[in-house]
């Protein structure tokens, strides 16, 4: 029998991150894979300035975005011919310190997280996966197997007992299947396929080509200056004639190099795969919870499946330790499926009502794919507002809390649940502070004394920011109190700028600072 707070099953991006912010919070963790080896492949490739900005908080933003790729354009092509070249740059700037576009391949971003894990001196169990798992009272226990001895080896398996069990596992999670948790939803009717590719041609320029062509699309996604890109695309299955498992990208794609203007000298990788949209029934089952893509799965529109992985895991990381070091009740945790599902549930939904947009045979998607996409969005792309607006929701900057139980109070047009605002001023960063993993308060102008006093009292760092007009513009109220929770969301929107809301917050919450 072995012993630990949380046990992690799976370690993709999802895993390791959970692993990472559990361990730097003192979490005692052990995180298994039955996989043998890490990818050395993968479809995920944007990590979106939201996720840049909470890796901040384990100085993991800086080396992503120096090892990275900023697409700086989308071309868009229809039959062979280029249409518009929609610039991106710096879109969102203003909004975030990350204002672009970064591409940063799975399979390198897997590799660095691990190897931050590993200097914490936490380390991978591979060939390691869950049999099954039983709650008891206080804890979970789970039975593990070394899928390397035969299953008949009684030395293959091992009890494990944790306070919690977290399943990182994707869409076919053991955690999720031991929990008999359903996972409805359907399966998209095209054949998706990705590829890793090097080649030469104007096309290879470092720049995000879309590529339409009737019913097949595919989108070429650089992740060099030059030679290297990312294929992505769906074809209608019927209309091929080799098994799946026989397909190369010649067969699903044969003109894709000709019809974006680029030479395709060697596909390194290529695979094929169906897509499904599914939400789990529930995120959590008493000590088990669900992260990633073992709770939600949908379309690959928007590059939304790997960083709402990572938000899930660093929304659920702080409440775990929390409850684990005495400083929450349990009943803290009934806010991660409150918070987290509904997001799943609404990007499952946009996320499938874009895909079938492009994909569907109809009249519509025929018009969007003919006419909006090659002649109207390039410009709409040319109005400030609209650039901006497209940022807020792709970078997941716009997602917010203000319904969960651990939101109140409105300030400005900030209120609970809403991410801190970005608004540096000189070189004063409000958003240094939150680099932390802590509860904190801010104050943008004048501290009341007995905030001064309750935050020395609650043993909580206090943040005050002369005021500046700068603030007022973010929608930030001035002399206004904002309580900031561990993941960088506001808690509590005080205008008067007293503490009083803050205990009854606290109290009925189960939260204990100090």
């Amino acid at each position: 029998m072995t012993r630990t707070d949380v046990l992690i099953v799976g370690a993709g991006p999802t895993g390791l991150v959970m692993a990472l912010w559990l361990t730097r919070q003192g979490v005692n963790v052990r995180i298994i894979d039955k996989s043998e080896v890490k990818a050395s492949t993968s479809r995920a490739m944007a990590i979106h300035a939201r996720t840049l900005e909470l890796y901040g908080q384990l100085d993991l933003a800086d080396e992503v975005v120096a090892n990275g790729h900023k697409i700086a354009a989308t071309n868009v092509w229809a039959g062979g011919v280029h249409r518009a070249r929609i610039p991106f740059g710096d879109m969102g700037a203003g909004l975030t310190p990350y204002p672009f576009i970064h591409i940063y391949p799975q399979d390198r971003h897997e590799r660095l997280l691990e190897a931050r894990l590993n200097a914490m001196g936490v380390h991978v169990e591979r060939n390691r996966e869950l049999i099954e798992s039983q709650e008891q009272e206080s804890y979970i226990t789970a039975r593990l197997r070394d899928t390397t001895k035969p299953e008949t080896d009684p030395e293959g398996e091992e009890t494990c007992e944790a306070s919690f069990i977290v399943g990182c596992d994707g869409a076919h999670s053991a955690v999720r299947q031991t929990c008999e948790i359903g996972f409805e939803g359907a399966t998209y009717s095209q054949l998706f396929y990705v590829a890793d590719v090097e080649g030469s041609g104007s096309g290879l320029n470092g720049q995000a080509h879309l590529s339409l062509n009737g019913a097949q699309f595919f989108l070429l996604m650089a992740y060099d200056k030059d030679r290297h890109a990312r294929l992505n695309g769906a074809v209608d299955q019927s209309s091929l004639t080799k098994d799946i498992s026989d397909l190369t990208l010649e067969d699903v794609a044969p003109d894709c190099g000709k019809a974006v203007g680029i030479h395709i000298d060697k596909v390194n990788w290529f695979s094929t795969y169906h897509v499904h949209h599914r939400v789990a029934e529930s995120f959590r089952c008493g000590r088990a919870f669900l992260v990633g893509d073992a709770a939600h799965i949908h379309s690959p529109v928007g590059g939304q499946g790997m960083n709402t992985g990572i938000g899930d895991a660093i929304n659920l990381s702080w409440k775990l330790a929390a409850v684990l070091q005495g400083q929450a009740n349990m009943s803290l945790l009934d806010s991660y499926e409150v918070e987290r599902r509904a997001f799943a549930v609404l990007l499952v939904n946009t996320t499938d009502a874009a895909f079938n947009a492009i994909a569907s045979g109809g009249y519509l998607s025929s018009f969007i794919r003919t006419l909006f996409i090659p002649y109207v969005a390039p410009i709409l792309a040319r109005f400030n507002l609209v650039r901006q607006r497209v940022f807020r929701g792709v970078s997941q900057i716009m997602l917010n809390y203000r319904d969960s139980m651990l939101s109140t109070g409105l300030t400005g047009i900030v209120q609970g649940g809403d991410r801190v605002p970005w608004a540096p001023v000189g070189d004063l960063d409000n958003f240094e502070s939150l680099k932390e993993i802590t509860w904190q308060v801010h104050v943008y102008g004048d501290v009341k004394d007995e905030l001064e006093e309750w935050c020395q009292s609650k043993k909580v760092p206090l943040h005050v920011f002369p005021w500046h007009e700068k603030y007022q513009s973010v929608g930030l109220g001035k002399d206004a109190a904002y309580l900031i929770r561990p993941d960088s969301y506001v808690a509590v929107a005080e205008s008067s700028g007293l503490p009083d809301r803050y205990n009854q917050y606290l109290n009925d919450n189960g939260v204990r600072l100090g």
